[in-house]
C-alpha cells in the first residue's frame, strides 16, 4: 500500500507512575485549567481520518492498490456536481485551479455547502427519496408546496431527526402546509404506507412478511402488522380546490385497526381478521394510555371534514419513536444513505435492505458512522463534510473498470448524470444562463415540457425506477443527443460560450482552452489542441464548426458522467 495512505496511529499519552508524578499531573491540571480540555478535544482524530483509517484497513487486508488521489480539476468538477447538482462555470474552474492555497479544497466545500445550490440540490434528492419521479395524480400538481418546506429546512440545515420526525407528524392542508402530502400519497392504505415508512427511514424491508413470517430474516407478520396499526387511523379526506389544485387534508381518527387474518397459505374464505394493536419493531405491544375520567373521543364527523385530534395519536407516537434517540435502526440507516450518496453506494448495499442476510462491507465503520451522527445531533452538513473531505472521497476515478470492486471504495465513482444534472450543466457549459441574464425572456419559458427543462429531457432519457434518478445509457438517449435534442442550448447570443469563443482575439489554442475548460472542466491535452485548432482555425465556415465542436463536448461520455 502507497505510503501516502498510511496515517499516523492516535496514541494517548503514557500515565506517570509513583506520587511525584502524580503531584506534577495535578499541579499541570491546575495551571492549564480549561485549557487541558480544549487540548483533549483537539486531539480526537476527526470523523474524515477516521473513515480513512477503516477503508485503507481494508485494502491491506484485500491487497488492494486504491487509486491515486484526484486532481484539483477532477476534484473540482465532482465535488460541485456532488454538493450543487451542477458543473462550476468557467471562471470558478479558472480561478480554482490557480489557487496555490494548500486548504483551497476546504474552503470550496465550505462554500458550496453555504451556497442556495446545496439547498436544491438536497431538495430535488429528499424530493426523489419520498416521492419519485414521477407520482401519480395530485401529488404532481402539489409538489411546489412539498418543495418550498423541504427548501427552508435544508437551508435552516435542520437535524435530520427533526425533518423526519416533523414530516411523519404533519397534519393540515396539503397545499398551504406541504408536508402533509407525504403519508397522503398513500391514500388511506397504511400496509403500503408502513413499507415504504420502514425501507426510507429504518433501512428495513417488512414487506416479505405481509404475507408470511420473514424466510431470511428476524420480521414476522406480528412484527409487519403491529408497525401498520400505528397508520391505520390516519385519514385522507378530499378538502376541495384551491387555485386550481386539489386539496388533500390529512389528520388521525380515533378508531380504526389492522386486521390480521394469519398467513396466507391458512386463510380461508369469510374469515374475518383480528385486529392488531400498535407495536415497535423487536418490542411488545404498545399499550395506549387509556382516556382520562369523563373525556370522550368522539367518533362520528361531517363527511369530508378532519376528526379532532384523538387524545392519544399512533402517528405521533410512530414519528417519536422512529425519529427518538432510542431506535437502533433509524441513525444507522440515515448514515448509511448520505455515504451512499456521496460514495456511490451503502456501507449496506442496497441502502433499504438493512438486514442480517446482507451485512455490512465496513460494519465497524458503520457503527462509528452511526455514533457520530448522533453525536452531532443529526447535522447532515457536518456529516457530508466529513465524507468529502475523506482521502477516500477525494480519490481519482481513474483505474480498470473492470477490476474494480466498488465495496471496497478504492477508486471513486463512476455515475451517469441525472436528467436535472445534465440540463443544468449544459446551461452552464453553453452559456445559457449568462444569455438569459442579459436577455432576460419576457415571461418564464421553464416547464416540464420546454427543451430545457428536466422533464423534457427524462420523457427521452426514460424514469430510472430505482428511485436514484440515475440513468444508464440506451438508444433513446443516443437519438436524442443526437437528433437535435440540446440544439436549443447552442445560442450565438452575447454571454454564451460560441459568441465569447468566436469574438475572442486570442490564438486558437487559447480559445480551446476556455472551450475544454468551460465545458469538461480541464484543459486539453495536446493531440485534442491540435486537432482542434486544424479543425477551427481559419475556415470559412468557423460559425457550424464551432457549434460542432461544442456539440460533440457536450455529448461526450467524459461531460455526460461524474467521475
Amino acid at each position: 500500500m502507497p505510503e501516502r495512505w498510511l496515517l499516523p496511529r492516535f496514541r494517548p499519552p503514557r500515565i506517570l507512575r509513583g506520587c511525584i508524578g502524580r503531584s506534577v499531573i495535578l499541579c499541570l491540571l491546575l495551571l492549564a485549567g480549561g485549557d487541558f480540555t480544549s487540548r483533549a478535544e483537539a486531539a480526537e482524530p476527526r470523523l474524515r481520518d477516521q473513515i480513512d483509517r477503516h477503508i485503507q484497513a481494508k485494502w491491506k487486508e484485500q491487497g488492494i492498490e486504491p487509486a491515486a488521489p484526484a486532481e484539483d480539476a477532477e476534484f473540482l468538477r465532482r465535488i460541485t456536481l456532488d454538493l450543487t447538482g451542477t458543473i462550476p462555470a468557467y471562471e470558478e474552474t479558472a480561478a480554482f485551479l490557480a489557487n496555490t492555497a494548500p486548504d483551497r479544497r476546504e474552503q470550496l466545500i465550505d462554500r458550496l455547502l453555504d451556497s442556495p445550490e446545496y439547498v436544491e440540490q438536497q431538495v430535488d434528492r429528499w424530493d426523489m427519496i419520498l416521492f419519485g419521479r414521477n407520482p401519480p395524480g395530485y401529488q404532481t400538481d402539489q409538489r411546489d408546496g412539498f418543495q418550498s418546506w423541504l427548501r427552508r429546512k435544508f437551508a435552516a440545515n435542520e437535524p435530520l431527526d427533526r425533518f423526519v420526525g416533523e414530516l411523519l407528524r404533519a397534519e393540515g392542508d396539503s397545499v398551504d402546509q406541504g408536508p402533509p402530502l407525504y403519508l397522503a400519497q398513500y391514500s388511506n392504505q397504511p400496509e403500503d404506507a408502513m413499507e415504504v415508512v420502514t425501507q426510507t427511514f429504518l433501512g428495513i424491508q417488512l414487506q416479505c412478511a405481509r404475507c408470511h413470517d420473514h424466510p431470511f430474516d428476524k420480521w414476522t407478520q406480528t412484527d409487519f402488522y403491529g408497525m401498520a396499526a400505528f397508520l391505520a387511523r390516519v385519514n385522507v379526506v378530499n378538502a376541495g380546490k384551491k387555485e386550481r389544485l386539489t386539496r388533500f387534508a390529512i389528520g388521525e381518527k380515533n378508531t380504526g385497526e389492522i386486521l390480521f387474518t394469519g398467513p396466507a397459505s391458512e386463510q380461508v374464505a369469510g374469515k374475518k381478521g383480528v385486529p392488531v394493536g400498535p407495536k415497535f419493531l423487536l418490542e411488545e405491544p404498545l399499550e395506549e394510555p387509556a382516556l382520562p375520567e369523563g373525556v370522550e373521543d368522539p367518533r362520528n364527523f361531517p363527511s369530508g371534514k378532519m376528526p379532532p385530534a384523538p387524545h392519544f395519536s399512533r402517528k405521533n407516537a410512530l414519528a417519536d419513536w422512529i425519529a427518538g434517540p432510542d431506535n437502533p435502526y433509524f441513525a444507522r440507516a440515515m448514515a448509511n444513505r448520505v455515504w451512499a450518496q456521496f460514495m456511490g453506494r451503502g456501507l449496506v448495499h442496497p441502502v433499504d435492505n438493512m438486514s442480517e442476510s446482507n451485512p455490512a462491507s465496513h460494519p465497524e465503520l458503520l457503527d462509528l458512522l452511526t455514533r457520530e451522527l448522533v453525536a452531532h445531533q443529526f447535522d447532515l452538513k457536518w456529516l457530508i463534510r466529513e465524507l468529502v473531505s475523506s482521502q477516500t472521497w477525494q480519490l481519482s476515478s481513474r483505474g480498470t473498470v473492470s477490476l474494480a470492486r466498488p465495496q471496497w471504495f478504492e477508486q471513486a465513482r463512476v455515475r451517469p448524470l441525472t436528467a436535472e444534472e445534465l440540463t443544468a450543466a449544459w446551461k452552464v457549459a453553453t452559456g445559457y444562463n449568462e444569455v438569459l441574464k442579459r436577455n432576460p425572456p419576457a415571461r418564464p419559458s421553464e416547464n416540464r415540457f420546454h427543451p430545457l427543462s428536466g422533464g423534457y429531457v427524462i420523457s427521452f432519457l426514460g424514469d430510472p425506477e430505482d428511485g436514484t434518478g440515475e440513468f444508464q445509457g440506451g438508444l433513446r438517449e443516443h437519438l436524442f443527443l443526437s437528433n437535435g435534442g440540446i440544439d436549443a442550448l447552442l445560442t450565438t447570443a452575447d454571454g454564451s460560450l460560441h459568441h465569447a469563443l468566436l469574438q475572442s482575439e486570442q490564438p486558437w489554442p487559447e480559445r480551446i482552452e476556455r472551450l475544454f475548460l468551460q465545458t469538461l472542466g480541464r484543459r486539453p491535452d495536446d493531440r485534442e489542441r491540435d486537432q482542434l485548432t486544424e479543425f477551427l482555425a481559419d475556415q470559412p465556415d468557423l460559425n457550424s464548426r464551432l457549434n460542432d465542436a461544442i456539440w460533440a463536448l457536450l455529448t461526450c461520455s467524459e461531460f455526460r458522467f461524474s467521475h
